[in-house]
């Protein structure tokens, strides 16, 4: 959305004191909370202590939330992770639904945290802010785009993360930094007060340390709605033939230990759909490009200049786009959600790699087309197809945590997060299964 126009944050949600400077607020909606700080930090855009306090107590009473910097916080302006953005951004007279769900719950918001530029990118690597550190693997990326919450869940200065995931902006995340997250079906959270990339595939997902906070979190945000249980879990072997091969063998033996505390028979399956993989990543690649020219095209233009080279590229892509392409790729994700609907049916939940490798350092690696391809042919079958997908700890070693995601069923929301109830409720740090016997080759 342009910058100029303020996000359709829910309406009965508190307003704040005007904004004193920098499209900031000087007090919370209860007016006894600390002026909040313009943090300078690649964690956070702005922090407070916290920066909004929950209006009453409720189940998540004592855990602290990173909101990532594209949603509404009433106050506060939308900097989506670019300076010219924030400085025309309007402030927020209302928090987004999902924000102002968790508030109402208990939980106080910590911050606001960082985000790739424009919510684009896979690394957490911003050009304007810098990145947020990865304390599970030191020296290297956190993971994007909601890199700020993700970096701030890690590091223990927030419980709850926050983001979104389109094409796997908290999977990966989650994935590097060994935490524990859910991506819901598409549409099922409301997206209300939330700064758009591609809203066939923009998700409301959340991030914590501990398996329990994510049920919890999961039970406040997901509508009422009963799903069929989680009865089999397919080990996708084709899709581990994907990651790096130092992981392969590692990362599918960690999947026994989940499946045996989970209480869910495991069986491999050979032949799932890693061989539609490319076509389908190259139809969600056309359809985002699309949507995000439509949405910040004529924003692009007025501010080329102040968008780093890669997410200007980005946007630029959509500009143009050929109609017998843009059929092509609408026939593949029809055809995409059909394949995984027969794949996947309810009570059934697929068992891969969250991403290819683990945690590259800053670097030509990182921001290169190889891993970024790997990468989204991992996580598009979800994208495209809006399903659910709950990433858990993989392995960890000398390069760092890698993950591994459930997928499930559209709807079966609940079910996975029900999933969460049966895993020890400790942090993600202690909770990977199975270690990796030496770093993976580059990575």
């Amino acid at each position: 959305m342009p910058a100029q126009q303020p996000s359709s944050a829910a309406a009965d949600a508190p307003s704040l004191v005007p904004p004193r400077h920098g499209g900031e607020t000087a007090s919370g909606p209860r007016g006894d909370a600390p002026a909040p700080q313009e943090a300078g930090s690649p964690v956070w855009r702005v922090a407070g202590d916290p920066l909004v306090a929950a209006p009453e107590r409720g189940v998540l009473s004592g855990s602290r939330v990173a909101v990532k910097d594209v949603f509404a916080v009433a106050g506060h302006a939308i900097g989506a992770g670019n300076p010219a953005w924030l400085r025309e951004a309007p402030v927020e007279p209302a928090h987004a639904a999902a924000v102002r769900a968790l508030l109402r719950a208990g939980a106080d918001v910590a911050g606001i945290a960082r985000t790739d530029e424009l919510a684009y990118g896979l690394s957490g690597i911003n050009a304007h802010y810098g990145t947020p550190p990865n304390p599970a693997a030191p020296g290297r990326v956190p993971g994007g785009s909601s890199s700020g919450p993700a970096g701030a869940v890690a590091l223990g200065l927030a419980d709850i993360g926050l983001g979104t995931d389109t094409a796997g902006s908290v999977r990966v995340p989650t994935s590097y930094c060994g935490l524990y997250s859910l991506r819901p079906t598409h549409g099922l959270v409301p997206n209300a007060g939330q700064v758009p990339l591609a809203p066939s595939f923009d998700t409301v997902s959340w991030m914590t340390r501990t398996p329990g906070l994510l049920g919890r979190v999961s039970d406040v945000l997901l509508p009422r709605r009963s799903a069929r249980p989680v009865e089999r879990l397919l080990l996708a072997t084709d899709l581990f033939d994907l990651v790096d091969p130092a992981l392969r063998g590692p990362l599918q033996d960690a999947a026994h230990p989940w499946a045996k505390a989970l209480a869910v028979p495991l069986r491999p399956e050979d032949d799932t759909c890693a061989a539609q993989l490319e076509e389908w990543a190259e139809a969600l690649g056309v359809l985002q490009a699309v949507e995000m020219w439509r949405l910040h095209g004529d924003w692009l233009r007025a501010h080329r200049e102040a968008v780093s080279p890669l997410v200007a590229d980005a946007v630029a892509a959509g500009e143009g786009m050929p109609a017998e392409y843009l059929a092509w790729a609408r026939n593949t994700v029809g055809r995409a959600r059909r394949a995984l609907a027969e794949l996947i049916p309810p009570g059934t939940a697929l068992v891969q790699p969250a991403v290819p490798t683990a945690a590259p350092p800053p670097g030509p690696a990182v921001t290169g087309m190889a891993l970024r391809t790997a990468t989204v042919q991992l996580v598009c079958a979800a994208s495209v197809a809006g399903l659910p997908v709950l990433t858990l700890p993989g392995v960890r070693g000398p390069a760092g945590p890698v993950g591994l995601s459930l997928v499930a069923a559209a709807g079966s929301d609940r079910a996975l997060t029900a999933l969460t109830a049966l895993l020890p409720d400790r942090t993600a740090d202690c909770a990977a299964p199975a270690p990796l016997p030496a770093s993976p080759p580059n990575a």
